[in-house]
């Protein structure tokens, strides 16, 4: 056992963990940050970033002995041999699954950060007041107004691209210029706006820098290529990550240490002291454990990861895990749902193609129950909007003549489709714990993983494929298509809760300023936090509430207040 004291200590190195020591060190304190994963640095470590499809040994795809390897991830869109790098084998950390649930894990510096689809929509009060308004969760502690400045603060560094929309469901930010909408898009646009009141079709707004200021040259990040090659790691750092980014800026301090392939088995409680004073790591290698003291500490290992180190955390004073006095740790998990997809084509616009490529789609955001409730389901759901225009080969498709004309091609119809993203409830039934018996290979409790689609899921998805079929069928789109992709909660990346905030510690774990009401000198600030899922994707919103935590956090400690 080795003791070494820092002024705070970060776990997880992913979207929240990064910007919690950047905010950290900034502020002048010795940080630790610990990365269960090994290390990966910007922008030497992204191997496959300049491959071209005919370097891969097998173009892409993934043998069957290797997609074994990672069953949780098989069938998401991100596994292929230009990622596989930066994914966690099933075998790393082994879990149970009581119903069918992937677990997305990342497995380095940066985790998920390096993989994210970089949407950064800001929520409006009516995902704050959402819970409060409809039952089906708690009361939010915060509203826009206290993590308005802080998503500016973030859209600042990070660098978002969009426009100014004036939409009170989908607040305006700090953004950069935005990429543009294809015809097909503008057209639909068009079309919804005409025969619809309260329905907005916009460009969605992106982590890609489309035209740097200083403060990203500062970070020696450079203008968005366009590639759309993001998750094999950026080497321009057109896009945020933590590598590019946050870690980079948080070294540059000084104030950093960082401690790889390291596993944080707990944090550790003083009942005398009435707070934390460390964490307890297991070195993934050695299997050695060390204690490394702080007197602040951030758990951001990713919601689940989060959960089951804080439900580990037990004591004399906490038997039941870290802070959980109200039994409700690891309880109302929710996530969002993409299952839905329609497509259609459109024999139109015949003047016009795309030319190369951009990082974003266009986005619908929610027009379900926003001013009132008006179907038979909770909440709702955003879409966001591709197109294409495919060229094919002019002449026979087959023989000699085939691979004559490979390289003589002409445009087909325009192809648009719409994927749903909708809001999932939080529900106690949906739940992890950790097995009582069995352990993974580093000696921690398997987490048992009980969480499933429900009955207002279904009819969120059938509502979509209705009323974009006949939004598709209003703009004179054809060949309209309905598919339900059947993920598995988990496979849909983003899962929440479990650590929730709100205002009483009866009913949540986490105070307004992401404090652990019976610990105070514990934070949490990835999706673990979350008190419901809205239905805008979560990392802007992880990001804003882990700098808002560490000012609050550094003025406390200031006070002695922790």
């Amino acid at each position: 056992m080795i003791d070494i004291v820092y002024d705070a200590i970060v776990v997880g190195s992913g979207m929240s963990g990064g910007w919690a020591a950047k905010e950290l060190t900034e502020k002048g304190l010795k940080t630790l940050m610990i990365e269960s994963g090994r290390d990966v640095q910007h922008p030497i470590d992204y191997p496959t970033t300049n491959m071209m499809p005919w370097e891969f040994e097998h173009r892409g795809k993934l043998p069957l002995v290797v997609a074994n390897q990672y069953k949780s991830m098989r069938k998401h869109f991100l596994m292929d041999e230009s990622t596989i790098h930066f994914i966690k084998k099933d075998a790393e950390q082994e879990y149970i699954q009581d119903k069918p649930f992937d677990w997305i894990r990342g497995n380095q510096v940066g985790g998920r950060s390096l993989l994210w689809g970089r949407h950064t929509q800001r929520w409006s009060d009516f995902d704050f007041e959402g819970p409060n308004r409809d039952g089906f969760a708690i009361d939010w502690p915060i509203r826009y107004n206290d993590i308005a400045p802080w998503y500016s603060h973030v859209e600042k560094f990070i660098g978002v691209s969009g426009n100014k929309d004036g939409l009170d469901i989908l607040p305006d930010g700090e953004f950069l210029p935005p990429f543009d909408m294809t015809c097909i898009e503008k057209h639909f646009k068009e079309s919804v706006e005409k025969n619809y009141n309260g329905r907005h079709v916009i460009i969605a707004r992106s982590a890609n820098i489309s035209t740097p200021n200083q403060i990203h040259l500062d970070q020696g990040r450079a203008q968005c290529q366009r590639r759309d090659l993001c998750s094999r790691g950026c080497p321009f750092g057109g896009y945020f990550s933590s590598n590019s980014s946050t870690i980079p800026w948080a070294k540059k301090t000084g104030k950093l240490t960082l401690l790889t392939d390291s596993i944080v088995e707990s944090v550790i409680y003083d009942k005398a002291l009435g707070k934390a004073t460390g964490v307890r790591v297991i070195d993934k290698h050695t299997k050695t454990i060390k204690e490394y003291s702080a007197k602040i500490i951030f758990v951001n290992a990713s919601a689940l990861a989060t959960n089951l180190i804080l439900l580990n955390s037990k004591s004399k004073r906490f038997p039941n895990g870290l802070g959980n006095d109200s039994g409700l740790m690891g309880k109302f998990i929710a996530f969002h749902s993409y299952r839905g997809i329609v497509s259609a084509e459109y024999d139109g616009l015949k003047e016009s193609t795309t030319d190369g490529r951009r990082p974003t789609t266009s986005y619908m955001p929610r027009f379900r129950n926003v001013h009132k409730q008006e179907t038979d389901f909770l909440r709702g759901y955003n879409v966001e909007i591709g197109s294409s225009r495919p060229a094919y080969p002019v002449g026979e498709e087959n023989g000699e003549e085939l691979k004559s004309n490979l390289l003589n091609t002409a445009p087909g119809n325009w192809s648009i489709y719409a994927k749903m993203m909708a809001e999932t409830i939080p529900k106690e039934v949906s739940h992890i714990s950790l097995d009582p018996v069995k352990k993974d290979k580093y000696g921690l409790p398997q987490l048992r993983v009980s969480i499933e689609f429900d009955d207002n899921d279904e009819k969120i998805l059938k509502d979509f494929f209705t009323e974009f079929t006949e939004m598709f069928t209003k703009a004179g789109y054809t060949n309209i298509k309905q598919i339900d992709t059947e993920r598995k909660p988990g496979n849909e990346n983003h899962e929440m809760g479990g650590v929730r905030m709100g205002h009483d510690p009866q009913t949540s774990l986490l105070n307004s300023f992401n404090q652990l009401h019976h610990c105070k000198n514990v934070f949490v600030t990835d999706g673990a936090c979350m008190t419901s899922t809205s239905s805008q994707n979560p990392s802007i919103t992880y990001m804003a509430l882990t700098a808002r935590a560490v000012d609050h956090a550094v003025s406390e400690l200031k006070k002695g207040n922790i």
